[in-house]
């Protein structure tokens, strides 16, 4: 590693919550000058970057400096830390991420989530919904589950799970064991032909 990037890390020290000093920074540096630059911050401070960047920052500039540091499985990794450990977690975050990502990529980033904080994303998840067992239940069962990505659709099956869907929501049963059986594993295509039979009917 040149003594470029070794004073680089050593610049880093001391930004606190100078977002200036780390828009200079990152306007001015690639993707693979920052690989380095974390590496030898690691190297110097045993302490990681970006989760250094997590204590520092907060809001929108938070997440505009992980979009530019993070490959996207790492990316989604750290926004989804940040979103449940606050002092209020904001589950949208990890609905959000879980619902639009393939299944391969929300595994890449489950292990990338592992590989950073040394615990499973539904470990830390579970922990901060213990007060609403409903909520836990469906929320990381969601993140659990690893949906079938393809575009076949079972009619027929769709026709019989919305009758279940309806009767729990009838029932005000949103921790009915089937009924979060179907949203958490379901692919999105069945999803939506169970929807639809769900408002035809």
């Amino acid at each position: 590693m040149n003594e470029y990037h070794i004073s680089f890390a050593y610049n880093l020290v001391g930004w606190g919550t100078d977002e200036k000093a780390i828009t200079n920074v990152l306007a001015h540096r690639n993707a693979t000058q920052w690989q380095q630059i974390m590496t030898v911050y690691n190297d110097i401070y045993h302490e990681d970057l970006v989760k250094r960047l997590e204590f520092e920052l907060s809001g929108d500039f938070e997440k505009a400096v992980y979009c530019w540091l993070l490959d996207p499985a790492d990316r989604q990794a750290v926004l989804a830390h940040v979103a449940i450990k606050k002092s209020e977690p904001n589950y949208h975050v990890i609905v959000e991420i879980a619902c639009v990502l393939s299944p391969e990529e929300f595994l890449a980033l489950r292990r990338a989530y592992h590989l950073r904080y040394k615990r499973s994303l539904e470990e830390d998840g579970v922990a901060t919904t213990s007060g609403d067992i409903s909520k836990s239940w469906l929320l990381w069962a969601l993140v659990s589950s690893f949906r079938y990505d393809g575009i076949e659709i079972n009619a027929r099956l769709a026709d019989k799970e919305a009758e279940i869907l309806h009767n729990a929501i009838k029932d005000n049963a949103l921790n009915h064991e089937e009924a979060i059986r179907i949203l958490t594993t379901r692919s999105k295509l069945e999803l939506i032909a169970t929807f639809n039979s769900y408002r035809d009917d």
